[in-house]
């Protein structure tokens, strides 16, 4: 299954889980409303695809491998530095993706979050640090990089466990779970200023305490996230189809000249004039010839690869053929169609489609683990320019009197995706994202009939 939530301003961060199958197919379709006027004129789809599009992929393992981690974590004495760092990454890689999907699970829940699903979370969650923190190193440079991961950890800790504060309903049980979340919170903040992580110049400031995390999160994901090539497809067909045109025209214009010389005799004002239209025919119909042949050869192919290497032995470990282009309603699957469900406005939507084909080869992965996480974030800011500013006013009765209240104009998108891993069915989900021009205002998820 796939996930979709929100990140920073106009961004969706689209998630899912690699399994053990070597082949994945991935398409996503975004439905744009037409009234933004876009085409692949105003936004080109190589710069939408370079700019906006962004994928990461990392190493994952479920429950039944985190033993595997923790016995290597154990077991840090009869390591070296580096294969104690990368156990420390892995761990604290794998807690922080189980707390930020945990968390995400209880502020979605709409049926009200109960305090022992607060407490499961609360435990789980002290449990693992406790682990974490039971042996400390003794040599230097691996309690540095300790101090590192367990600063972050302890940080990102309670910035999740805050946010579930700010966001939850204040129904249900909400008086017995912020008491609960808040004292965990108080616990890990006095173990930061206990270790002396953050110097007090850091801590008084949101942006340097924010950015020093950002760079302590990137220390965790380096060992654990693949590293990748990008290489667009199609150049060497490209300069041959250039040279193929050039020479078809150049040969066409030159039998057209010596015709044209053969008519009219000698060199005269009508020759070099009529000479003159023939060049300035041949630029304008080689460019549009070389356009119209380079889109049907590369029609329906892809467009990039990338290839995944590990970042400990560099053995190529995947490849990834990639598409993006706009779509036509009429030409889409009868499965997206129905899970877009065809009303009106459909009619006017621009589709943006992003497909991709990986081969994964698990044997080269890291020790112990088969499965991958792909992270795939779309930037929507190149689409949010094109909305209009402002807001309108709306006017409502209360009380017998007119009240006039403003209103952001927002506009609705639909994403919808097909996932297949190997011989499976295929599974297809569809999101609802509304968005203004400030940013992304909500994703809600609309349940899909598969197979229909």
């Amino acid at each position: 299954m796939i996930t979709v939530e929100r990140k920073d301003g106009y961004s969706l961060k689209i998630s899912r889980i690699l399994r053990e199958a070597t082949e994945h197919r991935l398409d996503c379709y975004l439905f744009v409303p037409g009234e933004l006027g876009l085409n692949s004129h105003v936004v080109p789809e190589d710069d939408f695809y370079h700019n906006a599009i962004h994928v990461k992929r990392t190493y994952f393992s479920d429950r039944q491998h985190l033993p595997l981690v923790h016995s290597r974590l154990a077991r840090r004495g009869k390591l070296t530095a580096e294969q104690y760092r990368l156990s420390l990454s892995l761990y604290g890689y794998q807690y922080v993706v189980g707390l930020e999907q945990s968390c995400s699970e209880l502020r979605n829940n709409r049926d009200g979050v109960t305090q022992q699903e607060v407490e499961e979370v609360v435990a789980l969650a002290q449990d693992i640090l406790k682990r974490l923190r039971r042996n400390v190193p003794t040599d230097d440079t691996l309690l540095k990089y300790y101090a590192n991961i367990d600063n972050y950890l302890s940080w990102f800790t309670e910035q999740r466990l805050l946010s579930l504060v700010a966001h939850l309903p204040r129904t249900g049980d909400y008086r017995l779970i912020k008491p609960l979340l808040l004292e965990v919170c108080r616990i890990e903040r006095q173990h930061r200023e206990d270790q002396q992580y953050n110097a007090s110049h850091a801590t008084d400031s949101l942006s340097r305490i924010s950015n020093k995390m950002r760079l302590l999160r990137r220390l965790i994901e380096y060992p654990v996230t693949l590293k990748e090539k990008t290489r667009e497809l199609g150049g060497g067909e490209q300069k041959l189809l250039k040279a193929a045109v050039t020479a078809v025209v150049m040969t066409s214009v030159s039998l057209a000249a010596f015709e044209v010389r053969e008519t009219l005799g000698g060199i005269s004002l009508m020759v070099i004039f009529a000479l003159a239209l023939l060049y300035a025919l041949r630029e304008i119909f080689k460019e549009d010839l070389r356009a119209t042949l380079w889109r049907w050869l590369r029609k329906g192919r892809p467009k990039w690869r990338r290839q995944y290497f590990d970042v400990h032995s560099n053995q190529l470990v995947g490849r990834q053929l990639e598409w993006f282009d706009y779509q036509r309603a009429s030409r889409l699957d009868q499965t997206i169609r129905a899970a877009r469900r065809a009303s009106i406005s459909q009619r006017e939507e621009v589709i943006m489609r992003y497909a991709s084909h990986s081969r994964m080869l698990p044997t080269r992965f890291l020790s112990g683990y088969e499965q991958t996480r792909e992270s795939l974030q779309l930037d929507l800011a190149m689409l949010a320019r094109l909305m209009e500013k402002g807001s309108h006013h709306v006017y409502q009765l209360k009380d017998n009197q007119v009240a006039r209240q403003p209103v952001e104009k927002r506009y609705l998108l639909n994403l919808v995706t097909r996932e297949v891993q190997g011989q499976n069915p295929p599974v297809i989900q569809r999101w609802k994202v509304v968005m203004s021009r400030s940013k992304i205002v909500e994703i809600e998820e609309v349940p899909v009939a598969n197979g229909s």
